[in-house]
């Protein structure tokens, strides 16, 4: 039997990210094994197994699987259901002359506290190695566009079309907050992971019959893995596992929004912004004019492929059935690592994304005066309904009628105002009213918030 690699060929959102590889069979097993070195210290501190097994078992989990021991892994996964059971039973082999250390292996658990712990112990470390580092830097990259670009006048599209005046410092101070929100909530996911020990019904029966501390033991545990005490077992409660999942997916939605709004706003008849691409990406197998915002591409396919492994973790946590599931717990898995590897891969490409973005100024502001004066037909009407012919009716659907027709928005409002308004020339007071600058709301001021909030969070993070 060959092993079936999965390098990414056809998720690349991950594929040859920094986190691929920590997130792969082969660092799932030795993660595995890394839980199974660690219980047997905290066993062996315990008294529960002689200190010279404890170094035993130890020792021989420290190796990382080779690829012959990882096939046999694999290959003997189905007869147990899970690929904790073969995994033991190579430890036990590599202990073939510590018949003592041997029999220690595994005391006391069960394959779902093994496996259960690995995976939270590989959330945190993709947590801690790869994804909040990279979404602070996303963060950091919005917040100098929002900065940059605080003043930089653009058109506001809500349902497709053009809205109102904006600035683009505030859509970047939009994306800022987002990025912000998803790392509040990976980070409290992380705060949440949890060591898994309750033996095989989760009474932790085997270890209180040897007189262990059973308390004192998860706890020494969760603090060598650097996971919470959760106090019990949470074999069929995975409420845990369903905030972690969450939190991944919730990263995957902020980046897909931002790169749904790089990829309209990178089209060649819009203009206004560019990804920073390296030499030789971006382009096509069969136009070269091409240049492809291809993160934004990327982050699109990962907020589609999210949702539905979210679901999956929603529907395992409510079927976790008795005191283990069957086959609840088993869908989890593959969902999980599917999460983790989007939102790993995602925050990384959003990282690299809005730190070589650019955008084009005059296009925004080209943009924004192509969309005519009826964008401003809500500030017309609002000051000078009281005024006009037919009054608040009468302006809205003169102004309307122009809009439809392609004609002259000011024009037609002229015609339904008198000639004086506010003591000036109508038409005066008209300039005045279609200029965007003086209709912008607070999208300044949020923007200063939001890059306030930004520099506070990440002042906290680091104290």
């Amino acid at each position: 039997m060959h092993l079936a690699a999965d390098d990414g060929l056809l998720d690349p959102v991950w594929a040859g990210s920094r986190s691929s590889l920590d997130l792969d069979d082969r660092a799932v097993a030795h993660t595995m094994l890394r839980v199974e070195r660690e219980w047997g210290t905290v066993c062996g501190d315990a008294g529960i197994v002689p200190r010279d097994v404890a170094a035993a078992i130890a020792r021989a989990a420290a190796a990382v699987p080779s690829d012959d021991e990882l096939r046999r892994i694999v290959e003997q996964t189905p007869l147990g259901g899970n690929p904790l059971i073969p995994l033991v039973s190579q430890l036990r082999a590599r202990l073939e002359d510590a018949p003592a250390a041997a029999s220690a292996v595994h005391k006391g658990l069960t394959s779902q506290d093994v496996l259960d712990s690995a995976l939270q112990l590989i959330a945190a470390d993709a947590i801690d190695e790869h994804l909040a580092p990279d979404l602070i830097g996303a963060g950091d990259a919005a917040a100098r566009l929002a900065a940059e670009h605080r003043d930089t006048l653009a058109i506001a599209r809500t349902l497709g079309q053009p809205a109102l005046p904006t600035t683009f410092g505030y859509r970047a101070a939009t994306w800022l907050v987002g990025v912000q929100d998803a790392l509040g909530r990976v980070r409290e996911a992380r705060a949440a992971l949890a060591v898994q020990l309750g033996g095989a019904v989760g009474t932790s029966a085997s270890l209180v019959a040897s007189g262990a501390d059973v308390d004192g033991l998860r706890a020494a545990l969760a603090a060598r893995l650097r996971l919470s005490d959760p106090g019990r077992p949470w074999h069929t409660n995975r409420a845990i596992v369903l905030q972690l999942g969450a939190a991944l997916a919730g990263v995957v939605a902020a980046a897909g929004t931002i790169a749904a709004d790089v990829a309209t706003g990178s089209r060649p008849e819009l203009g206004e912004l560019a990804e920073g691409l390296a030499e030789g990406a971006g382009g096509s197998s069969a136009m070269p004019h091409k240049r492809n915002p291809v993160r934004s591409v990327m982050l699109r396919g990962a907020a589609l492929q999210a949702p539905a492994l979210l679901s999956t973790l929603a529907a395992a946590a409510g079927n976790a059935v008795d005191e283990r599931p069957d086959g609840a717990w088993h869908a989890e898995w593959p969902a999980l690592r599917g999460l983790l590897r989007l939102a790993t891969g995602a925050a990384e490409h959003l990282c690299a994304l809005l730190d070589g973005l650019t955008a084009d100024p005059e296009r925004l502001r080209a943009n924004l005066a192509a969309a005519g004066d009826a964008v401003l037909a809500e500030r017309v009407v609002g000051r000078f309904a009281d005024a006009a012919q037919g009054g608040r009716t009468g302006l809205r659907d003169a102004i309307a009628s122009a809009a439809r027709a392609h004609g002259d928005v000011r024009a037609a409002a002229l015609a339904v105002l008198p000639d004086q308004l506010d003591g000036r020339p109508a038409a005066d007071a008209l300039d005045e009213a279609f200029d965007p600058r003086g209709y912008l709301g607070q999208a300044q001021q949020l923007t200063d918030r939001a890059v306030a909030a930004w520099a506070e969070a990440r002042d906290a993070a680091a104290g």
